[in-house]
């Protein structure tokens, strides 16, 4: 498939997951928050290449939201003064401006878990939750990729994230994820610290 539109938070990095569509040119069009550290992103971007609508990340996400939950629209003070607002709507309520964001309705969804049921029930972990239920919503077709199935009814269903109606494929991956740069700093020296008093340098 070509000539594809993507909504992602970004579009990863290098040569694994939505980057190889990168290589093979078979993105036209990307819906994100930010270019990240992708280089070929970066590239294609730059050179007019790659179509890039830039969305605020609270607003990617509530708009994954909104069209899971057949809500066509929504307004938003989120960008308004700014190019994101270029070419929407504006209106005011009580004295403030407010821009018009559009519900995402995708054919295809493909998100993430930790762990599902046969049925799709899904959990999340960490900042997961963020994204992938409303982008698995927001989907026509929905395709879950988890670390692990489990029986249907093994789930405490107080721990559910996303209903399994939302689901319409599970497979079993391995875990892996990249990450796009990861900043650290250097430990203290904690060699004359006196025993038990080191601990949260």
């Amino acid at each position: 498939m070509k000539d594809l539109t993507i909504a992602s938070n970004n579009c990863g990095v290098d040569g694994f997951g939505l980057g190889k569509l990168l290589d093979t040119k078979q993105i036209k069009k990307m819906m994100s928050s930010y270019v990240g550290e992708n280089a070929e992103f970066m590239r294609q971007y730059l050179s007019g290449e790659l179509e890039l609508e830039f969305n605020p990340q609270g607003t990617l996400a509530e708009r994954m939201r909104a069209g899971g939950h057949g809500i066509p629209g929504f307004y938003t003070k989120t960008g308004v003064g700014t190019v994101i607002a270029e070419g929407k709507e504006h209106k005011d309520f009580n004295g403030e401006t407010f821009i018009l964001e559009r519900g995402i309705f995708a054919d295809v969804s493909i998100v993430k878990a930790w762990k599902a049921d046969e049925s799709g029930n899904a959990i999340f972990r960490k900042t997961a939750r963020n994204f992938n239920p409303p982008a698995a919503m927001c989907g026509k077709v929905c395709v879950m990729e988890v670390e692990e199935i489990v029986p249907v009814g093994s789930l405490d269903p107080d721990a559910i994230h996303l209903p399994g109606i939302y689901v319409h494929r599970v497979i079993q991956g391995e875990h892996e994820k990249r990450i796009e740069q990861r900043t650290v700093r250097k430990r203290a020296d904690t060699s004359n610290v006196p025993a038990g008093q080191g601990e949260d340098l």
